[in-house]
């Protein structure tokens, strides 16, 4: 039996190609063992016993950005949780350790390269960079290393080979078509005329909430109906009337808020366009369904997310829309013209689906095998 331990907790954006990577081993042998690694104030400790695999929790390594007190006790949390890291890798005999950056992939990727009474020899990495610019723990790890792979070229890890995001089966194999009208009686949608999902990743995005719904009244008034994930801490004000207002033909163009979308497939089917964040897990399944996007970064950061959106914007995928310039007139102005354009969301939804790795979560597996054979 082969044992592989995914390390990626922490966000959906490090969990899910972790899972989905998880799946293909399944699928390719359903003898092999699969642990994922996790923290206890991560989303995996949901996500991961949800998709059926067992999860170890390790003490989480956040890395101080500024110098503080923090900086100095790092050492000893560093040793703490490469310790219990280590102590999962025996317990499971792992053949090879899968990292996906972030929290908990930097103790793995330490606890591999020690020895250890029950086993002498380290534990192979396989190191995966989702982002169009590589973090810290993925960088350590990238330089000890058997394989390096990301999702984009230019990622900042050497050698790196380009194989794309992990993504769930349930989004690559999506038939959007075939699904469209279950989703839209799922979420209460009209069968016929556009859909707008949109949404700002697990916990919302307030401008994106502020600018559709800015322009809920014109959304409707065009036949637009709108699906709307607006975070589960957040609410949603939608301007009086416009949720039931009548298109000349008589039908419903109704806005949908919800806090959060738990069948993302339904919601993908459901729609023929999408205002987003630009995350690279957004980005992969977005693109992987074939939706044109109006990808929207988050302000914050290094830049990351519009990195992550470059590739199937160049494509003709989409459009990245600077978070401060997402305003109702935009939506009014730009989102609601191209939605009123069948033959060009279909040549952006080919761009898109021309753009992505579906293929990624089978790659990345069959890597995996190959270095846990060697």
């Amino acid at each position: 039996m082969i044992s592989v331990i995914v390390a990626g907790g922490g966000t959906a954006g490090h969990i899910e190609p972790a899972l989905a990577v998880a799946d293909a081993l399944r699928r390719l042998d359903d003898s092999i063992r699969v642990t994922a690694l996790g923290t206890e104030r991560g989303l995996e400790t949901r996500l991961v016993p949800e998709r059926g695999y067992p999860l170890e929790l390790i003490p989480p390594v956040p890395l101080p950005r500024k110098p503080t007190a923090d900086l100095l006790r790092l050492p000893g949390r560093v040793r703490a949780s490469v310790a219990r890291t280590r102590a999962v890798i025996d317990a499971v005999e792992a053949d090879v350790i899968v990292g996906f950056g972030g929290y908990v992939a930097l103790p793995a990727y330490l606890a591999a390269g020690q020895g250890s009474l029950r086993r002498r020899r380290k534990v192979p990495v396989v190191v995966h960079e989702a982002n169009a610019k590589a973090g810290i723990a993925n960088k350590v790890g990238a330089r000890r290393a058997a394989r390096v792979l990301a999702a984009v070229p230019d990622s900042g890890l050497a050698g790196a080979q380009v194989v794309g995001i992990p993504v769930r089966d349930s989004i690559t194999t999506l038939d959007r078509a075939a699904l469209r009208a279950e989703a839209r009686a799922h979420f209460g949608l009209p069968a016929e005329g556009t859909v707008l999902l949109v949404f700002g990743g697990s916990q919302g995005a307030r401008s994106l909430n502020d600018a559709v719904s800015g322009a809920a009244a014109q959304l409707a008034a065009a036949g637009i109906s709108v699906l709307h994930a607006h975070g589960p801490k957040n609410t949603l004000e939608v301007a009086t009337g416009a949720e039931s207002l009548a298109t000349e033909s008589g039908a419903g163009a109704p806005y949908v808020a919800v806090p959060y979308l738990s069948r993302m497939d339904l919601a993908y089917a459901a729609a023929d366009a999408v205002v987003c964040r630009s995350g690279a897990m957004t980005v992969a399944e977005v693109s992987a369904v074939g939706l044109p996007a109006f990808y929207v970064p988050l302000a914050h950061g290094n830049g990351e997310q519009e990195l992550n959106a470059r590739p199937v914007v160049r494509q003709g995928g989409g459009r990245i829309v600077p978070d401060s310039e997402l305003t109702p007139k935009y939506v009014i102005d730009e989102v609601i013209p191209l939605l009123m354009d069948p033959s060009r969301l279909t040549e952006m939804g080919r761009a898109a689906a021309g753009a992505g790795h579906r293929d990624a979560a089978d790659a990345v597996a069959r890597i995996v095998l190959e270095v846990a054979g060697g």
